[in-house]
């Protein structure tokens, strides 16, 4: 893949632009395999490659600029805008909405912010696309007071995007890298955008979190219930589930699944798609995985975890560790804190395992591994 914008010097955060992707996605194979060497003799299966472009699902673009001529993008080092609307990792429908949403900024009068003056009412534009093409579109501004504007002119905003979906406003006043706040105002009659992913139409509401890449994502469900299924556990618990991805493609019949979010939000999505889907079977659970996990009263057969970058850290590990329960599934998107877990649960052996190109033109990956508790 090329990118003008990389060969220019503006933007540099798809680090192997450039790279063959036959080759980035051999040496991200050959160092998840390196790092996890020693937790087991592990199957590994081929990786999972991704569209080398137009991959990204969800767009988080920084507002600067001007009234009248708005960037879409990044801010450089001096805090002024940088346009990247054209860049080609975000999806076409991603990238087609961007001009209208310009428009948008313009037509409404919402002031960029500026950094350096720490004034100005639009921070950020978060875009989602679905696999439909439908769109989320949510305005990060500083005051509720702009909240009247954007749904006075909505309408023109959806004559334009006739996909729209879902329209928000979010609201962060604070001046700090903080990309979103806690209040989240609908503007349309929808609150949430169908994600036909797996065998479930999930359901992602604003702040629920969700993988960037489609089709991967599609593939790491699949995945996870060919293992799951593989186990055949009675009971399963999904931590850190986000809008339910994996605990929604793992139900069956007889098959008893809890998932566990801090977010309401995502929790929310989840009880909905359950509930669409007729899965009684499975249920959700707003607050932390830890603490759910040490207050339980009885284990699962089987424990999926999907952790943040930084893993699920030494308290989780360490109940896992001494559960007693039998299989895990581990998804990471950073190989070097799953291996720092593992390292704290002696226990567990990896069966098989499977790297998933997330994140292409980039140094990240996801890695997905099936453990195995071995015989005292």
């Amino acid at each position: 893949m090329d990118c003008s914008y990389f060969d220019a010097g503006v933007c540099r955060s798809c680090t192997l632009m450039g790279v063959p992707y036959a080759a980035q996605l051999a040496d991200k194979d050959a160092h998840a395999r390196e790092l996890l060497a020693a937790f087991g003799d592990a199957v590994w299966l081929p990786p999972v490659a991704s569209a080398e472009s137009g991959y990204r699902n969800k767009a988080k673009m920084v507002i600067g600029g001007t009234v009248d001529s708005p960037t879409i993008g990044i801010l450089d080092e001096d805090g002024r805008g940088v346009d990247l609307r054209e860049c080609g990792i975000c999806a076409p429908g991603i990238r087609a909405a961007l001009p209208a949403i310009a428009d948008f900024v313009t037509r409404t009068r919402l002031a960029p912010y500026s950094v350096p003056e720490r004034r100005g009412d639009l921070k950020y534009v978060l875009v989602t696309l679905s696999p439909d093409d439908e769109l989320m579109i949510r305005f990060v501004v500083r005051s509720e007071d702009v909240v009247a504007r954007i749904r006075a002119r909505l309408p023109e905003l959806r004559a334009a995007l006739p996909t729209a979906r879902v329209v928000t406003a979010n609201i962060q006043p604070e001046h700090k890298a903080v990309v979103e706040g806690d209040r989240e105002v609908v503007l349309t009659p929808d609150a949430s955008l169908v994600m036909r992913v797996g065998a479930v139409p999930l359901r992602l509401r604003p702040q629920s979190f969700f993988q960037t890449n489609t089709a991967v994502a599609e593939a790491l469900y699949a995945q996870v219930a060919d293992w799951v299924d593989a186990v055949s556990p009675a009971s399963v618990w999904d931590l850190y589930c986000g809008v339910g991805g994996f605990a929604l493609n793992v139900a069956a019949p007889g098959r008893r699944v809890v998932g566990v979010e801090t977010s309401r939000e995502a929790v929310r999505s989840a009880r909905a798609t359950a509930s669409a889907a007729a899965l009684p079977q499975v249920a959700f659970r707003a607050g932390d995985a830890t603490a759910f996990a040490r207050d339980a009263k009885s284990v699962p057969e089987l424990v999926i975890v999907n952790p943040p970058r930084r893993g699920i850290g030494a308290e989780l590990a360490d109940w896992l560790e001494d559960s007693g329960v039998p299989s895990v599934v581990y998804s990471s998107c950073n190989p070097k804190s799953l291996a720092h877990d593992l390292a704290r649960m002696p226990s567990y052996r990896i069966r098989t395992g499977r790297v998933l190109d997330m994140f292409p033109q980039t140094g990240h990956l996801e890695v997905a591994v099936l453990l195995e508790r071995t015989a005292a």
